[in-house]
Formats: structure tokens, C-alpha cells, sequence
């Protein structure tokens, strides 16, 4: 009986720790960024690009790498190692952009290492990330992390990053 109960504490204590409790499973798009797996929502991921010529913007942020034309419209390109304050990597025939819907009327991308695969995650198996102090801009942008293959994925906020990327300026009245 005692085991019962030890057994239960210990099941309710995991669900307390995840993101979800139901189990439903979801398509995430896995890609390599410093050695390390992320995902993000198959959903989110408009579209994968093999990384092509970037026009650079005067003046921008650091991480953003610069502008590129697809098929008639501008996408703003956002370097990931920079957003996550890494040193940036030699372009590469891995390198990668992923197309992401930043608000109704625009699309980002975002340089990445690699994309490895579409994977089934299923939303119980998704642990909360702990609170880390420090200086970790990946921090500010996870959802989640779990595990598939033996092999950790970071699960990635796509609605922080893009809240980062434009914060919303509160009027004074």
C-alpha cells in the first residue's frame, strides 16, 4: 500500500512538471543549433530553406543577419547563435533557414545549423525548464524540454521570441 502511494506521488509530482497532461502527440521539426537539439512546432515552421544570399541591414541588431527575397517578398533573417549569444558559424551545405510566421502580415527566418528530422512528441512527455539564473538568453525562449532517442530536445517559445524580437511599447497617457 505504501508503494501505491509513493508510486502516485510520484506520477502526480511528474505531471506537475510538464507542459501537458493529455496524451497528445505533435509533430515538431528538430534542428541542431552549437552541437545541441531545439524544436519547434511542425505548425510554426512555415517553411525550411537551404540558407541562400542575405542582404545586410545598416544599423540592425546583432542577430539580425539581414534580408532576402523569396518570391517576391522580403523575409528578415534572424541569426539563432547570435540571438542565443554563441559565436557565429561559417555558412555551411547544412546550414539552414526556417521560415516562421512572425505576425499576420510578415515572415522571419531563422539561421540554424541543421534541420535533423520531423519528430512525434508527445505533449505529457514535455518537462517544464527549470528557472536557471545567469546570463542565458536561451532561457528567456524555451517552453519545454524532453527527450526522444535517448537524445535531450529544447523545446523553443516561437511567441516569446518574436515578443523579444519586438517588444511591445506601452503608450503613456
Amino acid at each position: 500500500m505504501k508503494d501505491e502511494s509513493l508510486r502516485e506521488e510520484s506520477e502526480n509530482s511528474v505531471k506537475s512538471r510538464t507542459i501537458g497532461e493529455k496524451t497528445e502527440s505533435q509533430k515538431w521539426v528538430a534542428f541542431g543549433v552549437n552541437n545541441e537539439l531545439f524544436a519547434i512546432e511542425a505548425l510554426e515552421a512555415l517553411e525550411v530553406q537551404k540558407y541562400s544570399e542575405i542582404t545586410p541591414v545598416p544599423g540592425a541588431k546583432p542577430y539580425v543577419r539581414g534580408l532576402i527575397n523569396l518570391r517576391g517578398k522580403v523575409i528578415t533573417v534572424i541569426d539563432i547563435r547570435t540571438l542565443f549569444r554563441l559565436d557565429r558559424k561559417p555558412i555551411d551545405d547544412k546550414t539552414i533557414i526556417i521560415l516562421v510566421e512572425f505576425n499576420t502580415d510578415e515572415i522571419v527566418g531563422f539561421i540554424v545549423d541543421d534541420v535533423n528530422e520531423i519528430v512525434d512528441i508527445e505533449t505529457k512527455n514535455i518537462g517544464i525548464t527549470p528557472k536557471i539564473s545567469g546570463n542565458d538568453a536561451k532561457n528567456e525562449f524555451l517552453k519545454g524540454v524532453t527527450y526522444v532517442n535517448k537524445k535531450m530536445i529544447i523545446i523553443l517559445d516561437i511567441k516569446k521570441i518574436n515578443t523579444y524580437l519586438t517588444p511591445v511599447i506601452e503608450e503613456e497617457f
